[in-house]
């Protein structure tokens, strides 16, 4: 399912229109991108939460050339799933 779809899914479930559905979800991504952004947590009980993980820069090797490159500090989104997803999952 991607974004087009789920908002079509939300109007039909919903009975609203397929504008507002797309400004809920917008809306949605919008909120969990600024948290993420803070440095904040996400976190959707039996669901799952999103995090931010901190990576510190390092020195690497380019593969092609064997020249050192500096890799950057970054910070990246992750996602854990939750017990209840999980299990649903596997059943």
């Amino acid at each position: 399912m991607n974004k087009s779809e789920l908002i079509l899914k939300l109007s039909i479930e919903s009975d609203i229109s397929v504008e507002a559905a797309t400004d809920i979800i917008n809306s949605f991504i919008d909120t969990i991108k600024s948290s993420l952004i803070e440095g904040g947590r996400v976190e959707f009980r039996g669901f799952g939460s999103f995090n931010v993980k901190e990576y510190q820069g390092y020195t690497g090797r380019n593969p092609r050339t064997g020249e050192a490159v500096t890799v950057k500090p970054k910070r990246l989104p992750t996602f854990r799933a939750g017990k209840d997803l999980k299990e649903q999952i596997n059943s």
